[in-house]
């Protein structure tokens, strides 16, 4: 197929958040292209679009994502910005993508997965077991919360909103003595001075999709699928349709603890999969293997699997009490 590739003149226009993370990913995604079809950079053109997420008086407020808004996030004013023509393609953090696309958009090119862990941020402790009785800890995430009071329910859990600078300034504040962000993040912004130490999946099962770039286009813009096709990563594509068609039969959303990891060993693939009560009294968790051409099939029947075994008001949200 012949497209007419971009030019410094017409550039391609990609959409993205504002985080120096965010922006790192775009870059990443506007190298691979220019790479894959031997442009110059200046044939690209980065969007900062800021979204709800980004709302810099609800991260300084350390307001809960679950009492922001839901699905869509990080999302929804950059496909709306590609919608609207004004960016051709979008760069995400594919763990912050709702399972299903507004109507005339598709996320079909991930980049290579990164490294899947959480990293645990602390200057004075190793891991998660070596943290004294009580001590404070921060995280925004609903997972992270719900996986940290499920083994240590002595922890006390405080929120902790914002990019990875504005959570270091919150430790040496003294807000908390630790806190959580994904490998995968630090590893691209390149922050070795930072005190991380990656955590087994075994203690901490990441969240479905961790680690992975996706890439969102208009459906119709055959240009933008041709070029996309050129970096597309079939490897961790089949992994994330495994893991995000386990999200999607759960109903997933920011107040739902739910984890999920997909392997592959050859043909073969092996998902691991657990919710949590949000509060941490409660874990299910188990795993399945079998072909990799059906991902998607074996991501529905663990996730059914699970849900089966939860009982009625297993996601409500209950405030751990205070001791």
């Amino acid at each position: 197929m012949n497209i007419q590739l971009p030019t410094p003149d017409s550039p391609l226009r990609i959409g993205t958040r504002g985080s120096p993370l965010a922006v790192a990913q775009a870059h990443e995604t506007r190298d691979r292209l220019a790479a894959a079809h031997d442009l110059t950079h200046n044939c690209f053109e980065i969007v900062v679009i800021k979204t709800t997420g980004d709302d810099r008086s609800l991260i300084d407020a350390d307001r809960p994502l679950k009492e922001i808004g839901n699905k869509g996030l990080f999302t929804k004013e950059i496909e709306e910005a590609m919608l609207d023509s004004r960016i051709d393609i979008a760069v995400h953090s594919s763990k912050d993508l709702p399972t299903v696309q507004p109507d005339g958009l598709i996320v079909d090119c991930f980049l290579p997965r990164e490294d899947v862990r959480d990293a645990f941020i602390c200057e004075d402790y190793d891991t998660i077991h070596d943290l004294p009785q009580g001590a404070v800890v921060g995280t925004s995430s609903l997972r992270r919360r719900a996986q940290l009071l499920h083994r240590r329910p002595d922890l006390q859990v405080v929120e902790f909103r914002g990019n990875l600078q504005t959570r270091l300034k919150k430790l040496n504040d003294g807000v908390a003595c630790a806190t959580f962000l994904a490998m995968a993040g630090l590893n691209r912004l390149r922050m070795d001075s930072v005190p991380k130490r990656a955590i087994s999946p075994d203690d901490m099962l990441p969240a479905v999709a961790q680690g992975a770039i996706g890439i969102e286009r208009r459906i119709s813009d055959e240009r933008a699928k041709a070029m996309l096709d050129a970096i597309h990563d079939a490897d961790t594509a089949t992994r994330l349709d495994a893991e995000r068609s386990f999200l999607a039969e759960l109903d997933g959303s920011c107040e739902t603890p739910i984890a999920a990891l997909a392997e592959l060993d050859g043909d073969t693939i092996t998902l691991r999969g657990e919710v949590l009560r949000p509060d941490g009294t409660e874990a299910i968790a188990d795993s399945l293997t079998g072909p990799a051409e059906d991902a998607a099939t074996i991501g529905r029947t663990l996730a059914k699997s699970l849900l089966d075994r939860t009982g009625p008001g297993f996601f409500d949200w209950i405030e751990k009490p205070s001791a």
